[in-house]
């Protein structure tokens, strides 16, 4: 049996992701920590209903607990994964204002996915980081 080296970590400022088969961060040996997809949730992992520029805000609100947990912060982001339902222009403004006033001009690499459909009914977005320590 193979020892496992990563660290699991679901900070208690977010829902328990568990019952939907993720945790919030996981940390390897070495500098990556993975973020999990953070969306506009409540304490349960229900989706709080609401417009795109909301539900974009939650969840990049969730994205810096899920790093605090980890002792990071926006500045140790190096890479996004970001998805859109029904993606257009409008979102993508929406996005690059609430990408702007988190990273500034040190904007980590992204890639941004238009999607028919997320995970549970409502989720109008979701974004996931890679992280660096140090």
């Amino acid at each position: 049996m193979t020892k496992d080296h990563r660290t699991l970590t679901n900070p208690p400022t977010l829902h328990d992701p568990t019952p939907f088969g993720y945790s919030h961060a996981v940390s390897a040996p070495g500098e990556l920590v993975l973020i999990g997809g953070q969306y506009a949730s409540d304490a349960t992992g229900a989706v709080v209903p609401g417009p795109f520029d909301e539900q974009v805000e939650l969840a990049f609100d969730h994205l810096l607990s899920a790093l605090r947990g980890v002792g990071l912060g926006y500045e140790n982001v190096v890479r996004l994964g970001t998805f859109i339902v029904d993606h257009d222009l409008d979102k993508l403004q929406v996005l690059g204002k609430a990408l702007q006033s988190r990273f500034g001009d040190r904007l980590p690499a992204q890639t941004l996915s238009g999607v028919a459909s997320l995970a549970l009914p409502g989720m109008l977005f979701e974004v996931d980081a890679v992280a660096v320590r140090g």
